[in-house]
């Protein structure tokens, strides 16, 4: 694939953002504190968002669960073995974005940011538990206000027991919380049925479904599809077909994967490999590494083909050139980095997610595009596409001015943020700011080092340079930004609820 110079296009998408940038339209629209320059008034938005039919973009938005940044075909770093035909497709038609972002690696905080264009602290939605404040507006509302058709499809996940229909999709279909891999309760438009058979395909089906109703009835009005999947998250379930796909494949292991590696690590680091979600101690035991590490890598298989079936049935309706489609993950995941699993932390396996764009004459196919991109830009950027105006107030920007081939000057730095959870509580508050070269992370409420590092030079993150002489000035700069970005968005304060009855809080046994 070829590496276009200034972000192009798909930066389309979202080149990034820089610090609480405005959201499409002005006035309401703006962040607070938001840097306004370059703000782009949607009404000005046509000749990127238009087709050839002059009218505005379809849209389909695929997110997937907990997908690795890292584990597509075509990524020099996954496994030489594993298999994503469908995603290898989209990227060599349309743009990879080397480097996208979720301001929050926690499910409901990152699937919230996408919808609002918020950061957490922002829209309130802290943790997997946190209930939906009242007031709460998603950008799909304002995609109907300018003429689309719209549909949610899959894995929700705000508000915890929630799957009731939320404003701003025509169509629904949803379950409640992280939902099942197998004979899911699905709520169709407001009422529950069980359907039986794998929920990757099943909310596949439901997708096409609403993608062929639309046409029948509906050919000539734009489009926004939003299907979100549950897959990959755990307890990882691969379909039927693919179990064992690769039983007898070797497992890369990661060189910071020993406990030798993470030395210089903050204690509590350090202290969760023997935790729920640390290498030696697994689920409190009833997991083992190679089984959890090839289920996630078998489970990525339906998944790709729900891309697959979406791309096809584009190209054979017809819709391929007047659709842009993005995939993209809401969460990193850990396999066995730093001797940890999962996410939450602000390491790279963690915050950074799969994200690509395809849409012929817009998108240059086979390109990459290298500036950061955050979920917080989705909103604005689709909003923008659209030509839709917007009264949430969004951190995000939109960055169709790249999509149009404009040269910019954002900064090109984000805020990462992680609220610690009673479940889980082996993972501190986390604060970070990272830029093109360099991430510092601040820990808040434990008695713990700070992190830096050098990301150019260091990517796998092993050489914490926080009490090195040479970077103390860097480190002071960029937690001097990081307060700085905190305060203009309103971030001063902590978010505290009441603690639920069950916390992961095991450690493993002393032998």
């Amino acid at each position: 694939m070829r590496t276009k110079g200034a972000v192009p296009l798909l930066a389309t998408l979202f080149a990034l953002a820089a610090c609480g940038a405005p959201g499409p339209g002005s006035g309401a629209g703006a962040g607070v504190g938001a840097d306004t320059t370059g703000a782009v008034d949607a009404a000005g938005s046509d000749a990127a968002g238009v087709t050839s039919a002059d009218r505005p973009r379809n849209v389909v938005f695929i997110l997937s669960d907990d997908h690795r940044y890292d584990f597509m075909g075509f990524m020099p770093g996954a496994p030489e073995w594993l298999e994503t035909p469908a995603l290898d497709r989209i990227a060599a038609g349309g743009a990879h974005v080397r480097n996208a972002f979720v301001t929050t690696s926690l499910c409901s905080p990152s699937r919230a940011s996408i919808l609002t264009g918020q950061y957490a602290h922002r829209h309130r939605i802290v943790d997997n538990t946190s209930p939906i404040p009242d007031g709460t507006r998603y950008f799909p509302e304002f995609l109907q206000k300018a003429g689309y058709s719209t549909a949610f499809i899959g894995k929700w996940h705000m508000g915890e027991v929630d799957d009731i229909p939320q404003p701003g999709f025509d169509h629904w279909v949803s379950f409640r919380g992280q939902g099942a891999y197998r004979d899911p309760v699905l709520n169709v438009d407001g009422v529950r049925r069980q359907e039986k058979g794998y929920t990757t395909d099943l909310l596949t089906d439901h997708a096409l479904g609403w993608l062929r109703r639309h046409q029948q009835v509906e050919p000539g009005k734009p489009f926004f599809l939003y299907l979100s999947h549950k897959a990959v998250h755990a307890e990882f379930e691969p379909a039927g077909r693919h179990a064992g796909r690769y039983a007898d494949k070797p497992i890369p292991y990661p060189e910071t994967m020993s406990e030798r590696a993470n030395r210089d690590k903050p204690k509590w680091v350090r202290e969760q490999r023997n935790s729920w979600h640390g290498v030696d101690y697994m689920y409190h035991g009833d997991m083992e590494f190679d089984g959890f590490y090839k289920a996630y890598a078998e489970t990525l298989l339906a998944l790709d083909e729900s891309v697959g079936r979406v791309m096809d049935y584009l190209e054979e309706a017809g819709l391929e050139d007047d659709t842009l489609v993005i995939y993209m993950g809401d969460n990193g995941f850990l396999l066995g980095e730093h001797g940890l699993i999962d996410k939450r932390h602000a390491y790279e396996e963690s915050m950074r997610v799969p994200m690509l764009a395809y849409a012929p004459g817009l998108v240059e196919p086979g390109s990459t595009i290298d500036s950061m991109v955050r979920n917080i830009d989705v909103a604005p950027t689709i909003l923008d596409l659209a030509g839709a105006q917007t009264a949430i107030d969004m951190d995000g920007r939109s960055v169709l001015p790249l999509l149009r081939g404009e040269q910019v000057d954002w900064p090109l730095e984000m805020l990462y943020e992680y609220y610690w959870e009673h479940a889980f509580p082996h993972t501190p508050t986390v604060f970070a700011l990272r830029d093109q070269d360099f991430k510092y992370i601040y820990y808040h409420g434990v008695w713990e080092s700070d992190e830096l590092y050098d990301l150019r030079n260091d990517p796998r993150e092993k050489h914490n340079l926080i009490r090195d002489p040479d970077h103390a000035g860097r480190a002071q700069a960029m937690k001097s930004r990081m307060w700085d970005l905190l305060e203009r968005t309103d971030g001063m304060s902590i978010p505290l609820k009441r603690a639920g009855s069950w916390q992961a809080a095991d450690r493993k046994p002393e032998p």
